[in-house]
């Protein structure tokens, strides 16, 4: 069964090959060129959440970094790698961090289950949870509180992001750069945009600019 389930990945890539090959014979030619995406994708590794699908985009569109509950950690060099390649390289115009509802991460931080090496990541999510407990804790709805701590992580993640010298040093040099935060509803298929959005420094607590 497994050995027909590798197999099955390798006759689906070439029949996807013969597929756009049949729309456009150039296709790939054209895509070995280079990348010049205008969106850095910052999501979850959650197998359900597939950036390039949710939004329509074509190889070549979207550049993307997951991880479980798609957390920007200032300690993470593998997202800021790509943040910085993202930003200063490609020169991408906006950053959307992608939550989405029923996320195994953050119910993991929810409770007080130990789940082994994960623990240590999931601790940065419960330190979201400490900083909005009191909303959190007065919605008496599990599944309600759930879902709300989901938003609030995103929320947390998009000012880490801009937090980050990365990000407020291509704002230092004029460079346009949005952040947005999304959550992605896996059982409807549809985004909500959350309006927690940064285009400048001047965006963050004063404590946060840095001076260049």
């Amino acid at each position: 069964m497994e050995h027909a389930f590798y197999n099955k990945l390798i006759d689906n890539n070439k029949a996807w090959v013969e597929r756009k090959l049949g729309e456009d014979s150039e296709y790939f030619s054209k895509l070995a060129n280079g990348q010049q995406p205008p969106l850095l994708w910052i999501g979850c590794a959650d197998s359900r959440v597939p950036a390039n699908e949710i939004i329509g985009a074509q190889p070549g569109e979207v550049f993307v970094h997951r991880n479980i509950a798609n957390m920007v950690l200032h300690t993470d060099m593998s997202m800021l790698s790509v943040l910085d390649y993202a930003v200063n390289v490609l020169k991408v115009k906006h950053v959307i961090v992608c939550g989405h509802y029923g996320c195994g991460g953050v119910k993991a931080a929810m409770s007080n289950s130990s789940f082994g090496l994960i623990d240590n990541w999931v601790r940065h999510i419960k330190d979201v949870y400490r900083f909005h407990h009191k909303e959190l804790d007065a919605i008496s709805d599990e599944n309600e509180r759930f879902e709300r701590f989901v938003e609030l992580n995103v929320k947390e993640q998009v000012l880490d992001l801009a937090k980050t010298s990365i990000v407020q040093g291509a704002w230092n040099k004029g460079q346009e750069l949005h952040i947005h935060g999304w959550v992605y509803g896996v059982g409807s298929g549809v985004v909500k945009d959350l309006d927690v959005n940064f285009k400048c420094d001047k965006d963050l607590e004063a404590v946060y600019q840095l001076k260049f």
